[in-house]
């Protein structure tokens, strides 16, 4: 079998794995974030942090959550780093150092999952299983409740209640993730993935020298780090290191698991606002970008353009054998679309176009399908954006799911799609002006400035992957960086929770003959368009300086 044609079906029974679980897990979804029921373990939660899980939130009040929670989340990971050469379980690492530990708690808490670090050389068993898995849960949970908040925007009218951001966030764990989680971690086991507590050990010996790793709950980690939309590894080589991702089969489970979340979660929004087809437009989008992106990677990295690469089926430089071109190009355009950052292969290798079309999927926002939760409100903004242009356009107020969209809104939205590229751009900027950040670049002229914009990219849009050409592991990057992740999480939620907020206290506007159908497949080419355009127009000079000039020089 051709590596070309391996890669296409393997997509293909990727695409009908994600369908087979679109319907009953998107429902499922609506009918736990729709609940008026409270489980038995999830009362002791609300008991023991002191929360009434039926009190509803306005806006200001759920963001108050969202922060606080997330704040105490920062502050406890930072202080775990930092004691980390006194807990047990340490397999006698020392504490992180406190630009480091300050840059990996912004991470994980971000659900970034960015490491400037060599996990099996710098975290031991409780940081990892105590403190990062938990984060790979709660801050997936947290997205998934932002969006839940935003589609009440829209499905209630008359009231600023947006539902109570505790009970979300612990239904999102204990119904969602948790279940998902328990299942895919016996999944990955049975594939070869370890799952233990075990020291430090010795497995031979390499040129030379000993070779040593360390084992771990490497198998639970892994799925919620897909499943959550996180992506950061147990193993520095990440998904590519064969105790996290063995095999070519758990290699597509876990692209599955990327991806079924967060399209399903646009089922979930058809469900909830009272219109499955509204929810099957923003499926369109999402589908069509995604398998554009997916079909454009692998175009480029299968084509020949000399006798190395015809002789090994394609640009094999940096990818595992075991997984090939085809699915080395599915699992990195999975990953840079949603805000997963998980690699199985090094992006810094990828062809020049390559490069460009991994940092393009970050800079559309990671919409197609998103992280959990970030997706759906990231394109649902992006939605209201389009209705805004199709309404000048013919020359009527724009309306959307029943709701005007007036100058509010249309600011917060702004607001929404403007604050990652100044982070990414503004900062880039800084560290290549200044002196000292360019000796942390591995290569130099194009391919070196794709690196540090790379960084910011992933780290504003709270992917997490990372070109690995850049010696992230300074003071400066460490800092930069982790303020980028913590503004680019949190700014956003704060304008999409004010536009929720303003949604639900509108009264709904009735249908009529000049209203835009937002659930046609014109309106979801308007959509595609306006999300491609608006990226374009932002991140297009920056693009031609790197990946670009690049791709044309090669």
């Amino acid at each position: 079998m051709s590596p070309v044609l391996a890669g296409v079906l393997q997509l293909l029974a990727l695409m009908a794995a994600l369908a087979l679980a679109y319907r009953p897990l998107g429902d499922y979804m609506a009918r736990v974030y729709s609940s008026e029921k409270h489980y038995k373990p999830e009362k002791w939660i609300y008991k023991i942090i002191g929360a009434n899980p039926s009190a509803e939130m306005r806006w200001p009040a759920y963001l108050r959550g969202v922060l606080a929670f997330s704040a105490v989340s920062v502050l406890f990971l930072y202080a775990l780093q930092r004691a980390q050469g006194i807990l047990p379980g340490s397999l006698g690492f020392t504490a992180i150092d406190p630009d480091q530990a300050f840059n990996t708690a912004a991470s994980f808490v971000a659900n970034t999952n960015w490491q400037s670090y060599y996990g099996e050389q710098a975290m031991g068993h409780v940081v990892q299983t105590g403190g990062l898995a938990v984060q790979n849960f709660v801050s997936a949970a947290v997205g998934m409740a932002v969006a839940v908040a935003l589609v009440r925007g829209f499905s209630r009218s008359r009231t600023g209640e947006l539902g109570n951001f505790w009970s979300d966030l612990v239904r999102g764990t204990v119904r969602i993730l948790l279940p998902i989680s328990v299942i895919g971690a016996i999944v990955l086991v049975a594939c070869g993935a370890i799952q233990n507590f075990a020291g430090i050990h010795e497995v031979g010996q390499f040129m030379g020298g000993s070779q040593q790793w360390n084992g771990g709950a490497v198998a639970s980690q892994e799925v919620i780090k897909e499943l959550g939309t996180n992506g950061g590894g147990y193993f520095n080589a990440n998904s590519a290191h064969p105790f996290e991702n063995p095999t070519p089969f758990s290699n597509l489970f876990e692209i599955f698991l990327i991806l079924v979340i967060p399209f399903a979660m646009t089922r979930t929004f058809g469900r909830m606002v009272g219109n499955l087809r509204q929810g099957y437009a923003i499926l369109a989008t999402m589908g069509v970008i995604w398998v554009g992106f997916t079909a454009l990677m692998m175009w480029t990295e299968f084509a020949h353009h000399g006798p190395a690469f015809e002789v090994s089926g394609g640009a094999m430089e940096g990818k595992e054998t075991r997984f090939g071109v085809g699915a080395s190009a599915i699992f990195s355009v999975a990953t840079t679309l949603t805000s997963t950052g998980a690699v199985n292969s090094f992006h810094s290798s990828f062809t020049g176009l390559g490069g460009g079309i991994q940092l393009l999927g970050m800079q559309l926002g990671e919409i197609a399908p998103g992280g959990t939760g970030s997706g759906l409100y990231g394109m649902l903004i992006m939605a209201i954006i389009a209705v805004f242009i199709a309404g000048l356009m013919v020359g009527r107020t724009p309306e959307y799911l029943g709701k005007k969209i007036g100058t509010r809104e249309i600011k917060l939205a702004a607001c929404y799609i403007l604050i990652t590229p100044a982070l990414v751009l503004c900062f880039t900027a800084a560290a290549m002006a200044l002196p000292t950040p360019p000796n942390s670049m591995l290569n130099p002229g194009a391919h070196g400035f794709s690196e540090v914009l790379y960084a910011y990219t992933s780290g504003a849009n709270n992917n997490g992957s990372a070109f690995a050409g850049l010696n992230a592991d300074t003071q400066w990057f460490n800092s930069t960086i982790g303020i980028a992740m913590l503004l680019g999480r949190f700014l956003p939620m704060v304008f999409v929770l004010a536009l929720a907020g303003s949604l639900a206290e509108q009264k709904p506007v009735p249908e009529t003959a000049g209203t835009l159908r937002t659930d046609k497949p014109l309106y979801a080419g308007l959509l595609v368009g306006t999300i491609l355009i608006i990226t374009g127009l932002t991140y297009f000079p920056a693009l031609a300086l790197g990946p670009l000039a690049e791709g044309l020089a090669s």
